[in-house]
């Protein structure tokens, strides 16, 4: 851990830019938290002048005694322990104390990390007493852990403000980006970068490099003069760890050397992958189909909850949600979660997946009734009179009792882009969705287990990419495979609905269409409509019914052979020869 955490400086031209400005400021107040614990912490001063070694060397027994060879005896077992325990007890107070100060004596600092290496192999210290100090050094370290994470979110808001034009609108490129940012941080950080590798970030320290340059050689003598004193009072010790200390050297010069490598590639196993234990993951998922399992039970019981209706009309959504969005959702929410802590969370996910609707109607109705009348009949030749019966027909009213269900399904994945994800974890659950979390076999023979994989890729026809204005179209579109369908979304900072992805993509591919933000309906009627026989990749395909409104109601874009690319949940290739599709076709159009 360093004395001073590693502080950015941006320019005013950087900090006028509101997304870099908020994020620099987050990041000053990462690393003055962790310098202020650092401060905090306990310390005491190393004795490393030339007076103290002195003073130390007059207490060696070397420098008042001449030894006898006579007197030299060979150490008993007993003797042999006692004196690799004493040995371990000093080196351990000297390396604490050379570890307080490494940051200021970097001639300490490497000698420090080797016999720290060697040591650890002959003593067992015993670090419950030091339970104390110890916890305020790791929340140090964890608050350097924050800082370091704010200084790159910072960075990578300069980068995006620099270069608008090179940084991807796809969230996994997004992501690769800022691991590249990550890695030229570590390095900078670890004094390894040049001092153009990031212009725009001079790390703030306390000392000037030249006076801590001369410190370091001054005091690296001092502690050379040290060493050799504590080398004759325990050349006996010494000489046993001698080998191992060779061994372990060697070692950790190599673990240094990937040190780096390996803490980036944890961070990209840990970004892609479900952290939670399988056990958990599936459980949860049980626990959230148990909640859909109930729902469908009362559908299917519904006229008996209510019964006596004259008429029923249930209309249902199908019930079901995809296992990899509700996993990929609890992992960026709650990172390595229990079954039990994440309850609340399946609760709230279902209320807003499924919306159902029970409403009573009350008609008045009338029916047609035949009824009896009687009427007096006198006979004209007779002067007779009887009654005579006859019947007659009436509308009576009466009431009719409706009950209308409706259950709808709002898509699991719309509810999660709805649910106020921010940027980094809006990325973080494409990515989850678009690797499986590194489990594709976990929710094996699952029917809803669709695998984003699967509808992320078609093989269009080399002829059609021929067609220039198509192959504008495709390479603008393919941009955003993988994008969650967010209503009302109309560009690739909110992601899209599906007439907003294909008005952004017309737009933006190239072709000269500027017809701004359109309806699916809206573009139906800017298409000149065409024959299904004349359909061609490049043209659009309307759906109509997909929810209650008039004309289109779904658009997407047509790349042959009763393939699409549309928005779906997410962003995806789909055929619509299927009995949905079909039923909802409307239309083909073009556009000019």
């Amino acid at each position: 851990m360093q004395k001073h955490t590693t502080k950015l400086r941006f320019t005013d031209a950087d900090l006028a830019n509101a997304k870099v400005r908020k994020a620099a400021e987050k990041a000053e107040k990462a690393v003055d938290k962790a310098d202020g614990a650092k401060a905090r912490l306990p310390s005491r001063k190393l004795k490393t002048k030339t007076t103290a070694a002195a003073a130390e060397g007059a207490k060696l027994r070397f420098g008042k005694k001449e030894i006898i060879s006579e007197e030299i005896k060979k150490p008993t077992a007993v003797s042999k322990k006692a004196a690799k325990g004493a040995a371990a007890s000093v080196s351990g107070t000297i390396h604490k104390q050379a570890s307080e100060y490494q940051d200021d004596n970097v001639g300490v600092q490497a000698v420090n990390e080797t016999t720290g290496a060697a040591e650890d192999v002959v003593q067992t210290g015993d670090n419950i007493r030091y339970s104390h100090k110890l916890k305020s050094y790791n929340r140090a370290a964890k608050l350097e852990t924050k800082a370091d994470k704010a200084n790159v979110e910072a960075l990578y808001q300069k980068s995006v403000a620099g270069n608008p034009g090179k940084v991807s609108s796809n969230p996994l490129s997004r992501w690769r980006q800022k691991q590249a940012i990550k890695k030229e941080y570590a390095a900078l950080k670890a004094g390894q970068a040049n001092a153009g590798t990031v212009a725009s970030s001079a790390v703030h320290r306390s000392a000037g490099t030249a006076k801590a340059a001369g410190k370091a050689v001054k005091e690296s003598k001092d502690i050379g003069t040290l060493a050799v004193n504590f080398v004759k009072s325990h050349a006996h010790v010494l000489l046993i760890a001698g080998g191992l200390f060779l061994i372990v050297a060697i070692v950790a010069g190599s673990i240094s050397s990937c040190s780096v490598f390996m803490n980036g590639g944890t961070n990209v196993v840990i970004d892609t992958s479900y952290t939670a234990e399988d056990e958990d993951i599936l459980g949860s998922e049980e626990d959230y189909v148990a909640l859909e399992s109930a729902l469908q039970a009362r559908i299917d019981n519904i006229r008996s909850e209510y019964d006596g209706y004259d008429e029923y009309n249930i209309t249902c959504d199908q019930i079901g949600h995809n296992p990899y969005e509700l996993a990929s959702y609890l992992t960026v929410m709650f990172e390595n979660y229990k079954r039990s802590e994440v309850q609340g969370a399946l609760q709230d996910l279902f209320d807003s997946q499924y919306e159902l609707e029970i409403e009573e109607v009350v008609e008045t109705r009338y029916r047609t009734e035949t009824r009896t009348g009687t009427t007096s009949y006198t006979d004209p030749e007779t002067g007779e009179s009887y009654d005579e019966e006859y019947e007659y027909e009436v509308e009576v009213p009466y009431d009719y009792y409706i009950l209308n269900v409706t259950l709808k399904n709002r898509s699991l994945g719309v509810v999660i882009s709805e649910s106020g994800l921010d940027t980094d974890q809006m990325q973080r659950y494409a990515i989850l969705m678009q690797t499986y979390g590194n489990k594709p076999d976990l929710f094996a023979g699952n029917l809803y287990a669709i695998q984003v994989q699967d509808v992320l890729h078609y093989d269009i026809p080399g002829e059609a990419l021929t067609d220039e204005k198509f192959r504008k179209m495709i390479t603008e579109a393919e941009k955003y495979l993988g994008y969650p369908y967010v209503w009302g979304g109309a560009s690739p900072s909110t992601s899209f609905d599906c007439s907003g992805f294909v008005s952004w993509v017309i737009n933006h591919c190239g072709n000269g269409w500027s017809y701004g933000r359109l309806t699916a309906e809206g573009l139906r009627q800017v298409c000149d409509i065409i024959p299904a026989s004349e359909a061609k990749p490049g043209d659009l395909v309307f759906f109509q019914g997909t929810y209650n409104t008039s004309g289109a109601s779904h658009v997407a874009i047509y790349v042959g052979d009763h393939t699409m690319l549309h928005c779906g949940n997410p962003i995806q290739y789909a055929r619509f020869d299927t009995p949905y599709w079909t039923q909802h076709f409307y239309c083909y159009g073009r556009l000019s």
